[in-house]
């Protein structure tokens, strides 16, 4: 299974189901294997965090891990992580972007979301992309 759209969209349905559950007002970003969007969801969130849920999806899709486990090997690297950090048009450290898997365990993509606390965020990605795998 590629990411297409219909399976971005479920990813994506699962992850609003369970912001809205925790009554959190966030913005989830569903990118493929390019880090390019497929689908998105502004769940009355501020507009500052479009940005950050899409780069939290792009650094767990660029690096084929969670974006808060590259935000603990980035922190490891102390100057010389700058460059990681900036590249790309910036990335986001922090949790809330998962890496998308299909059923075989291949990364098909990524999703973030961002408007809640990092662990609200983490677990409502994480929601998304236990829909698909």
């Amino acid at each position: 299974m590629e990411l297409n759209y219909k399976t971005a969209e479920r990813a994506l349905q699962a992850a609003k189901e369970k912001a809205l559950s925790m009554n959190i007002p966030v913005t989830i970003a569903v990118v493929d294997t390019g880090g390019h969007l497929i689908a998105l969801a502004r769940l009355d969130s501020v507009y500052g965090v479009i940005d950050f849920a899409v780069k939290k999806a792009k650094t767990a899709v660029m690096f084929g891990v969670n974006s808060e486990v590259m935000g603990n090997i980035i922190s490891e690297t102390g100057f010389h992580g700058y460059g990681m950090l900036n590249s790309n048009e910036g990335l986001l450290t922090i949790a809330g972007g998962v890496v998308l898997k299909n059923t075989e365990g291949k990364m098909i993509g990524a999703i973030g979301s961002s408007g809640g606390s990092p662990e609200q965020d983490q677990e409502i990605a994480e929601a998304g992309a236990h829909a698909i795998a």
